[in-house]
């Protein structure tokens, strides 16, 4: 299970927000790249960045700051946020990210989308982002009448190879993770697709039960920020 600690960018400051709102936003470090070298030191091989501000306008204010972590580090990066134009996609893989992750494209240009897993293969997942059984976009904030089922279906479809999903309700709430929502995303198109976990993971049991579900990656962002989970224990344990 591969295991992908999180930077979330807002104004070049690392911070995290809860459950998606972004009036509720904890600052925890104006450094990203000593956050990321401080999970790399912990033993992190992977790391999952979200732009914030690109993810509300599509522009990429936070491009500089994630150059900076890949070339600063070892870690293997998948960038997330603001993803909605080939030259965009073009431009992070240029600087080594290991993979760019769409969002509001996935919805809101199926066309694109479905053109750009075809042309980048696995340098291009999908993050589905869920409120309520709902897609969520925009920065989760506007909710879609996409169901989740029929957003994974498309995606396979398309031929993508790694879909994110998060439970907005659980993002950032320390109250656990939705682990029936991925038992069942595993369950039903885990041979089609690797599935990474995001949201409320936040104790050594969460992580235990997705294992045991069969996720191919977790995503743990404010547990580690607050001492909820030690990295270097979690990478010990499941990487």
């Amino acid at each position: 299970m591969k295991i992908f600690p999180a930077i979330d960018l807002r104004d070049g400051d690392v911070v995290r927000l809860l459950k998606g709102d972004y009036n509720q936003m904890t600052v925890y470090g104006e450094n990203p790249l000593e956050v990321a070298e401080e999970f790399e030191d912990a033993g992190a091989e992977f790391l999952h960045v979200v732009d914030l501000d690109g993810a509300i306008d599509g522009s990429t204010p936070n491009f500089a700051a994630v150059k900076e972590i890949i070339e600063g580090t070892g870690l293997k990066v998948e960038i997330g946020g603001g993803i909605r134009s080939e030259e965009i996609i073009v431009d992070y893989a240029q600087i080594g990210a290991l993979r760019v992750i769409l969002g509001t494209m996935a919805i809101k240009d199926p066309e694109f989308t479905a053109r750009m897993i075809k042309k980048h293969g696995r340098n291009v997942a999908v993050g589905v982002d869920i409120s309520d059984g709902r897609v969520a976009i925009k920065g989760w904030t506007e909710v879609t009448d996409k169901t989740v089922d029929e957003m994974c279906q498309e995606l396979i479809d398309y031929g993508v190879r790694t879909i994110i999903c998060t439970d907005i309700s659980k993002d950032g709430a320390m109250e656990g993770t939705n682990i029936d929502l991925y038992r069942q995303l595993v369950e039903q198109y885990g041979d089609y697709v690797d599935i990474i976990a995001s949201g409320g993971i936040s104790t050594m049991d969460d992580l235990e039960k997705l294992h045991e579900i069969g996720v191919d990656g977790v995503i743990i962002g404010r547990a580690l920020y607050n001492g909820a989970l030690d990295l270097a224990e979690v990478m010990d344990r499941f990487a």
